[in-house]
């Protein structure tokens, strides 16, 4: 009995290389668009039940509060549950924030980077600037997640390692291509080269960039600072590859 013949073996180890670095990247972007589908998909559901319940049981609660007796202690009770109440939708609208930002799909990217940047110079009372494109224009939404996933990256490490005083955060739209550019005049890299300063979550966004057919760098600013550049084209690599 002869056995089947086996398939063709391909001696050139940096083919093979390639080939299975290409379906490595392409795995990981397609686990990083699910990843962001869940998210967004938990958010909207936080929002309609969670949060639909917690505004009902508020206005419940308020016009119990009209009926009971004006006791002391009952006031100060229902005063006590209102308060938990609205804690709870405070961080409940903080979850759905963390998930997932809506003002990206109802807004837009520019409205969602004005906000977080502008907020995050409020939170750490640093100078925070922000250039956007003049024309409003709508992106692809996988473009627009990567767009802010950099953004929100960099704004942590911002705040973890720089001890800036001062951000810029620039998105350019050339046309063909967008960059997003987040700049700080903190303590920069130090010992810490670009390469080796690529913690899990630039990683990620490295992986990310490149699924779309873009790059991600990380570089001294200057003589003080850290410049992080996010480029995307805006056709995505795969259908680019098809037209080409």
């Amino acid at each position: 009995m002869s056995l089947p013949p086996s398939p063709p073996h391909d001696a050139d180890p940096d083919r093979q290389l390639a080939e299975r670095n290409a379906d490595l990247s392409e795995l990981l972007g397609h686990l990083t668009t699910c990843r962001d589908d869940e998210r967004r998909l938990l958010a909207r559901k936080l929002h309609d039940s969670l949060g639909s319940s917690m505004t009902a049981l508020t206005m419940h609660l308020a016009l119990l509060t009209q009926q009971l007796p004006k006791e002391k202690a009952l006031q100060e009770r229902t005063a006590q549950m209102k308060q938990l109440l609205m804690t709870i939708i405070n961080t409940n609208r903080d979850m759905q924030l963390s998930l997932w930002n809506d003002k990206l799909e109802f807004l837009g990217i520019k409205s969602a980077i004005a906000e977080l940047v502008s907020d995050f110079g409020k939170q750490h009372h640093l100078v925070a600037r922000c250039s956007l494109p003049d024309e409003d224009e709508s992106y692809a939404r996988e473009h627009g997640v990567a767009l802010l996933r950099a953004l929100e990256e960099g704004l942590r490490n911002i705040a973890a390692h720089a001890g800036a005083t001062e951000i810029d955060v620039i998105l350019d739209d050339g046309g063909d291509e967008l960059m997003l550019t987040v700049r700080d005049n903190g303590v920069g890299l130090g010992q810490r080269s670009a390469a080796s300063s690529g913690c899990h979550g630039l990683r990620l966004l490295r992986e990310r960039a490149r699924y779309l057919g873009g790059a991600l760098s990380v570089m001294p600013a200057g003589q003080r600072g850290t410049v992080m550049i996010l480029t995307l084209p805006k056709v995505p690599a795969a259908q680019a590859a098809l037209s080409g």
